[in-house]
């Protein structure tokens, strides 16, 4: 008699393994992305400061492709691959026995290409958390742990019975995603920064540099300024105004360059970063019920958000010069 050989348990259930991760990481990137066009303020359960900061990553430059969000791409891919998993499960093998081999043939390579592809980005994202932005989210390390779990299943939960084609498939691929990841990396770090007028002439100010801020300072204020925005920044240190900042936020580097290097330093602000920042006063911020950054207390009042200076005179009751020199985009 002879004895069936037995199929091993990974390879009876790798596509319905690769299905549900693909699901779970479809979840994860449709959140993310839902953050990034403004559905959410802010991913939840992530904190906002120190080195689990998931602020920090979303709203780095490296977080978005030509405008796009990372993450609807990685949503896109995760979808793909769920696809492939399930496509030979769609096809009835009583029927279409032929067509449903082919299929599951050509998926399991179309697999593998896949999981390598976002092996290799899953990789350039850790590098970016670890040493561009110095930061990490925790959704974006899920996404990392699945797109790993991914390749990992597709290489052990089938025989694949051609190695050479596979190791070519695989090199190939990875010469791609890594060519394709230098690209989005040298886009992110080079912005090209040229100056651009709105409709009132104001000049627009530069993107947020792609670089880590400077720990307890953040980064280097480029505008100069003029003597309105000084005027402003004195009006609003007179009468009270003060401003709670985070040193790694974005949008609080925008609210700076508004007012220039020079008008800037005018201005009461605290930095609720972590206790462990020489410039950090926290325990003024959580007093005051701060909630993000930047916020401006004004006639005890607190206005969350980036301000244009003209909102800023209008909320104080400036009376003075308003030819301001620089716009948001």
């Amino acid at each position: 008699m002879i004895r069936r050989r037995s199929v091993p348990w990974i390879h009876r259930w790798s596509r319905q393994l690769i299905g549900g991760i693909a699901l779970v990481g479809t979840l994860d990137t449709l959140y993310l992305t839902l953050v990034e066009f403004g559905f959410f303020k802010e991913a939840a359960f992530c904190p906002t400061t120190g080195t689990i900061n998931c602020q920090a990553v979303l709203s780095s430059n490296y977080a978005k492709v030509f405008g796009i969000p990372l993450s609807l791409f990685g949503m896109l891919a995760y979808i793909a691959i769920a696809l492939f998993a399930v496509a030979p499960q769609l096809i009835d093998s009583s029927d279409n026995k032929k067509l449903r081999a082919t299929v599951e043939e050509s998926t399991w390579l179309l697999l593998f290409a896949g999981s390598t592809a976002m092996l290799v980005f899953s990789g350039y994202l850790v590098y970016l958390m670890a040493f561009e932005i110095k930061a990490f989210c925790i959704y974006c390390l899920l996404s990392v742990i699945c797109s790993t779990a991914l390749f990992i299943i597709t290489i052990i939960g089938r025989t694949w019975e051609d190695m050479g084609q596979l190791f070519f498939t695989g090199i190939l691929v990875m010469m791609v995603g890594l060519i394709g990841a230098v690209g989005v990396h040298s886009a992110a770090s080079n912005p090209g920064f040229k100056q651009e007028l709105n409709a009132s002439g104001q000049v627009i100010i530069p993107p947020v540099p792609s670089s880590a801020p400077k720990e307890g300072v953040g980064w280097e204020i480029k505008m100069t300024s003029g003597e309105a925005e000084i005027a402003l920044a004195s009006h609003l240190t007179k009468v009270g105004v003060k401003e709670y900042i985070a040193y790694w936020c974005p949008h609080c580097h925008e609210q700076k360059e508004l007012f220039g290097k020079e008008a800037y330093a005018e201005i009461t602000h605290f930095d609720c970063a972590e206790p462990g920042n020489d410039n950090s006063q926290t325990k003024i911020c959580a007093d005051a019920g701060i909630k993000s950054y930047p916020t401006w207390e004004i006639n005890g009042k607190l206005n969350p958000g980036v301000k244009t200076l003209q909102e800023l005179a209008d909320l104080t009751g400036y009376q003075g010069k308003r030819d301001f020199k620089y716009a948001l985009r």
